[in-house]
């Protein structure tokens, strides 16, 4: 049996897309498969873990969970937009700095949580930070070195670079 497929447009870290896919299919396997944009990982498949976190239209969710019919006319932010022109973004940067980037597994997942976070506070007490990226597991359990890239970059005032940025 063959299962229909639809078309859907979105946006993905600024450029439009445009696929053909089965609705249901997870958002994580669109990006994955069929965008080629593999950054995003699957940890869990469950929505535990966070691996595959991603924002869309601002919120930040695990795609795993999210059938590609939902993010029709949505505006995705993947790890691959972090980066700009070549320049690693702030939040990057420290995560090379501070160790947080370990196996690599989580990395993409708590990149997308601390930039929600920063996003929505600026300057967040490492409670906060804690708390921000509470859904999103580390399975190295090196939460410190991740906690304390944010931290450095929070410190660095690195909450929306791209901001400063001409696109």
């Amino acid at each position: 049996m063959t299962v229909p497929s639809a078309t859907i447009q979105f946006e993905v870290n600024g450029e439009d897309k445009t696929v053909c896919v089965p609705p249901m299919k997870r958002l994580l396997d669109v990006l994955r498969e069929d965008l080629q944009l593999t950054g995003t990982k699957e940890g869990c498949g469950e929505g535990e873990c966070g691996s595959c976190s991603v924002r869309m239209n601002g919120e930040l969710v695990n795609s795993c969970l999210v059938p590609v019919m939902q993010a029709e006319a949505a505006t995705i932010e993947t790890v691959e937009g972090l980066a700009h022109e070549g320049v690693l973004h702030p939040l990057q940067q420290a995560f090379l700095q501070f160790g947080g980037a370990q196996c690599g597994i989580c990395t993409p997942g708590m990149l997308m949580a601390a930039k929600h976070l920063l996003a929505h506070n600026p300057q967040p007490s490492m409670a906060e930070i804690r708390e921000g990226l509470a859904g999103n597991l580390c399975r190295c359990t090196g939460f410190i070195r991740i906690f304390e890239s944010v931290v450095s970059a929070a410190d660095a005032g690195s909450a929306n670079p791209q901001e400063t940025h001409a696109r």
